[in-house]
């Protein structure tokens, strides 16, 4: 017993700290999304542009975090190797705090503060791509560490913790919007408030960059750079002295027995994972998170009633990613995700006929609602689960790379998508903005498939267990 709590006690405070990437990764994303009206007035109206092209220049200034996530994805792996998993967190921690406070003066490298007008459009879009470069990096490198230093019989639980951070930061930024959007009236929401909702992430940017300092890198990352004593350092602490020279051989024969080409194992667990991650965002999740709000106001909703039905959606998010962290060692990853791509594919048709059909607001609310629950218990945690441990040691950083890159050019195109199905006037006019719902539906149905046909179970193996599974 002593032990385990010896275990514990370094153990969770490492996870909490590497979380706080998840947290960042979540608490970006979202503040978007009390911000689109705003930017809509701000820096898309004032150029004057037909109907078509304001809703894609829209979409892209309110994905182009999007772009930076994706070249971080893609430096993600390389950076891991070079810099290991812990400095490139550093890393992150700093383009977050950049990226803050950038995006809330965008003015400063050309104008005074204050004085900004839609001409620096591009310098915000520079700023929100450096922020997405964090992200990019945080998303592969958190659940990256948090597997490789987890015990296996703990690592769906603790890997899960990261989704629980991410929501968290989703939740809180949907608080701080709604609190910082009730300060004012519109027209200072659309001069001032969106600022102080960007440079709100300074402050959890910086206390994530403070605490990156007191915890260790990885044994696995450690071991990549020839610090093997610090490997065992690391391991001994976690895993007591009993268990370390059994894992520490496996892992090093993990390590050596393969090349370091990316198709080491085969194209099929590259295309697996790729596959996994891109479906992820298929499924129409971060259209219903970035631009929430604005989906509210569409069944008739103020600025305020939207921004607080907006939290319910944050708090419905957070309270389900705790049952999957509760049950993801237990009933295992595929099952999860099962459930919750049948109920995601129910929920999204259900919400396109509510707008169709223009049902009560308060149906719209509950299909919605529905569909954040099913995701937030399956596809949102478990995909990230899956991800940090189907790929083998030798290549598990590039191809986790390679995953997460696809997964933020999935998102950038449904992001930037969406307002031109929501807000375009034959598909309005066709569908009363159902169109986009019924899209994302047809993805959750074939997503049931694709877990059923090509995800192995992976509950209770350790990472060199998994790596046997494609072999």
């Amino acid at each position: 017993m002593a032990d385990t709590k010896s275990n514990s006690s370094i153990l969770i405070p490492i996870t909490l700290t590497v979380t706080l990437g998840g947290f960042l990764f979540g608490y970006d994303t979202a503040v978007i999304s009390g911000t689109v009206g705003a930017l809509k007035a701000f820096f898309v109206t004032p150029y004057g542009m037909g109907e078509t092209a304001s809703n894609s220049f829209l979409g892209f200034v309110v994905s182009s975090a999007l772009i930076g996530c994706i070249l971080g994805g893609i430096l993600g792996g390389w950076i891991s190797r070079r810099l290991g998993r812990k400095q490139g967190l550093i890393l992150s921690a700093i383009l977050f705090l950049i990226s803050a406070f950038g995006s809330a003066m965008p003015e400063l490298p050309t104008k005074a503060l204050g004085t900004a007008d839609h001409l620096q459009v591009y310098w915000f879009i520079m700023y929100r791509m450096l922020g997405g470069v964090g992200i990019g990096l945080a998303s592969m490198l958190s659940p990256l560490y948090i597997a490789e230093i987890a015990p296996a019989d703990r690592r769906g639980q603790l890997v899960s913790l990261n989704q629980l951070a991410i929501v968290s930061g989703i939740l809180l930024v949907y608080f701080v919007n709604y609190y910082i959007a009730g300060c004012g009236d519109e027209e200072w929401l659309q001069t001032v408030g969106w600022r102080w909702m960007f440079a709100s992430e300074s402050i959890p940017a910086f206390v994530f960059l403070v605490a990156l300092f007191f915890i260790p890198d990885t044994p696995r990352s450690l071991l990549l750079k020839g610090k093997d004593q610090q490997a065992v350092e690391v391991l001994t602490k976690i895993n007591g002295p009993e268990k370390t020279p059994e894992i520490l051989k496996e892992i090093k024969s993990s390590l050596q027995q393969t090349s370091a080409k990316l198709l080491s194992f085969g194209f099929l667990i590259i295309a697996t994972g790729i596959s996994l991650a891109v479906l992820q965002q298929c499924i129409g999740i971060n259209a219903v998170l970035y631009y929430a709000p604005e989906i509210f106001k569409t069944m008739g909703g103020s600025t305020d009633s939207a921004m607080l039905q907006t939290v319910i959606v944050g708090g419905i998010n957070l309270l389900f990613t705790l049952v999957a962290i509760f049950t993801v060692d237990r009933y295992g990853r595929k099952s999860l995700m099962l459930i919750g791509g049948v109920g995601m594919a129910l929920a999204m048709a259900g919400l396109g006929f509510s707008f169709y059909c223009r049902w009560h607001w308060m149906t719209t609310l509950l299909f919605m609602l529905f569909y954040v629950a099913c995701f937030a218990m399956s596809w949102g945690p478990v995909t990230w689960v899956l991800l940090s441990e189907i790929f083998p040691n030798k290549i598990r950083s590039s191809a986790l790379a390679i995953a997460v890159a696809a997964m933020w050019i999935a998102n950038q195109i449904v992001s930037w998508t969406f307002p031109m199905m929501d807000q375009n006037s034959w598909l309005t006019e066709t569908f009363n903005h159902g169109f986009a719902y019924w899209v994302y539906g047809s993805a959750s149905a074939f997503s049931v498939f694709f877990v059923w046909r090509f995800i192995p179970e992976t509950k209770g193996k350790t990472l060199e267990e998994t790596e046997q599974l494609w072999k």
